[in-house]
């Protein structure tokens, strides 16, 4: 039984008036046809939502991380130039100017916060640990006065806290368990003391839509922060890190000096 079948059987079994349920398929690019297989399904390609209808900037956006996390440097690049005079991207190697760049950009009551993927591990040397679990609601809506909210930024939110929500400017906090290598992404995860390949095909999509997550959820503009990694740690040298930000900055993104 597939996932899709398990969740509605689940519910019609809990719900008996979820008998009737009809499942529509939204065609949605590389949908998994064979999960609705067995289910009272119709195809209505005018119901999918290809990108955010938000704004044209919004939709910009979403093609600019599209091709971003797909490793297509200049298609990114060709993107960024139509939207980067209303929606400011940079990166830096500091937290420090990270912090700072979102201080100088936030006005009034705009909302700024670090984000990070929850596969981050070794952020932790940089004061951000991604296993502290934040008080979402704390972090989404208390005040500036409140070293738990995200005005602080101190504890960063992950894919799982902020998915579905925004920030008026975020700090995506970027680690060595998504990596450029070579013009192309290469997935870890970190157990124990070291990292370790990710060679399931599910796994590595999900890392990517992670990434895909946290680089959308700011309003106004982010700041991505890859650290320069540390000759001493066998757990984040350099080199884990200055190929993602070498392509980053190919995809036309400014570095913070």
């Amino acid at each position: 039984m597939s996932w899709l079948e398990r969740v509605v059987f689940g519910a019609q079994a809990e719900f008996p008036w979820l008998e009737s349920l009809h499942v529509y398929e939204v065609g949605a690019p590389r949908l998994p046809l064979a999960e609705l297989e067995g289910l009272d399904r119709q195809s209505l390609s005018a119901l999918h939502l290809a990108v955010s209808v938000r704004s044209f900037r919004a939709e910009k956006l979403s093609e600019f991380v599209g091709a971003l996390v797909a490793g297509e440097a200049d298609e990114a690049k060709k993107i960024y130039q139509a939207v980067k005079a209303s929606y400011p991207i940079a990166i830096t190697r500091s937290l420090a100017q990270a912090k700072q760049w979102l201080r100088d950009r936030a006005r009034g009551s705009e909302r700024v916060g670090l984000v990070a993927s929850s596969g981050a591990s070794r952020l932790k040397p940089e004061g951000i640990n991604v296993h502290e679990k934040i008080d979402a609601p704390t972090w989404f809506l208390n005040g500036r006065d409140d070293v738990r909210s995200s005005y602080y930024m101190e504890d960063p939110a992950t894919e799982f806290d902020i998915q579905g929500l925004e920030l008026d400017w975020v700090g995506v906090c970027w680690d060595a368990d998504l990596r450029s290598i070579d013009g192309k992404w290469q997935c870890y995860r970190f157990s124990g003391t070291r990292w370790l390949n990710v060679n399931d095909e599910n796994r590595k999509i999900y890392l990517v839509n992670a990434y895909r997550v946290l680089l959308t959820r700011a309003r106004q503009g982010m700041v991505i922060y890859v650290p320069a990694g540390d000759v001493i740690d066998a757990t984040r040298p350099p080199s884990y890190y200055d190929g993602t930000a070498a392509f980053l900055s190919k995809c036309g993104l400014p570095l913070i000096s």
